[in-house]
């Protein structure tokens, strides 16, 4: 959510409501600069999660093959991603209680034991305002399955469909679905020699990511009381693969770039909900980043074991199992 705070402000405060209190727009711009800080590394580990598993092998299915899949992911958080720094001179109206600056936990950190205070001026009212920061899942690694449907086609190309039911894990609810094509290069060096054990191929990939996070109120009754973020993302990954057939074992490197794309929607109550949304609702943001992939299969017949890390910001490891038909 880069420039979310910027931007907000901004626009907030050329808006007709705004004009009934500086402290209300203080206030909720207070609000959602935490929420920026708390979501951003959850939305950077988000794309490199959804770009982990979609290939293990430059070589491609015959036609009409099918090859189907099962997944585990895991997403390891380094433990600069699970806090950042809050200062009384990043907020408005709001102050940390009894110190000028304090760690705070993003969506991956633990809880948050630091208050907030202030006191908004509202209709002629003077209305005391007093929470702690959202706690996160306080986990280590973040676990995820999903399964694939690979299908062969012609020249040397597949398509591969990719879905993960909802699961919830820690108050977090998640759901993915994605569409993946890799075609086969090497008939483009050599078109004598289709056979040969190092292959190399281009893989694209787009993926669908819903996530619901619920969280202790967060804010002032009556004004906004945040109480869920809802993201939708749209995540999207090329990437340069090579393999080598060495029997039935075949290491595997790729490099790629992922592009994201988020979507925020704040749950809650308070006059002034609608009015927050709809000036998140206005707001791009995107994020590119660069990663790479590496890994084995391991062939027994039909069956197929494949493990690869994925290394960018973060590390995502995963373990695939594969059965073709």
């Amino acid at each position: 959510m880069k420039r979310f705070l910027y931007l907000f402000i901004a626009v907030f405060f050329v808006s007709p409501v705004s004009a009934q209190s500086e402290d209300i727009g203080n206030f909720i711009s207070d609000v959602l600069f935490i929420a920026e800080e708390f979501s951003d590394p959850a939305a950077d580990a988000a794309g490199m999660q959804a770009s982990a598993g979609w290939f293990s092998s430059a070589s491609a299915l015959e036609k009409w093959d099918i090859r189907f899949s099962l997944h585990g992911n895991a997403l390891m958080i380094p433990e600069k991603r699970k806090s950042f720094t809050m200062r009384n001179s990043d907020l408005k109206l709001l102050q940390i209680e009894g110190v000028e600056s304090v760690e705070v936990p993003t969506a991956f950190g633990g809880v948050s034991k630091e208050m907030l205070s202030g006191t908004i001026n509202f209709n002629g009212q003077e209305i005391p305002v007093n929470f702690d920061a959202i706690d996160g899942i306080g986990r280590n690694y973040v676990p995820h399955a999903f399964m694939q449907i690979a299908v062969g086609l012609s020249a040397g190309t597949e398509i591969t469909v990719r879905a993960m039911p909802n699961v919830t894990i820690d108050g977090v609810t998640a759901n993915t679905y994605g569409l993946g094509v890799k075609h086969n290069l090497n008939r483009y060096f050599n078109p004598y020699d289709f056979e040969r054990k190092f292959q190399v191929a281009l893989g694209v990939a787009y993926s669908k990511l819903n996530v619901e996070y619920e969280f202790e109120p967060q804010g002032a009754e009556g004004i906004v009381l945040l109480n869920q973020i809802n993201v939708d993302a749209d995540l999207f990954m090329a990437e340069l693969i090579g393999s080598m057939e060495l029997g039935f074992f075949e290491p595997f490197a790729a490099v790629g770039v992922t592009n994201s794309s988020f979507d925020y929607v704040f749950g809650g109550t308070g006059d002034y909900l609608v009015e927050v949304n709809n000036q998140v609702d206005k707001l791009e943001d995107s994020a590119v980043q660069f990663k790479g992939d590496l890994g084995f299969n391991l062939h027994f017949g039909r069956f197929r074991l494949s493990a690869m890390g994925t290394v960018g910001d973060f590390f995502n490891g995963n373990l695939g199992l594969h059965f073709r038909i």
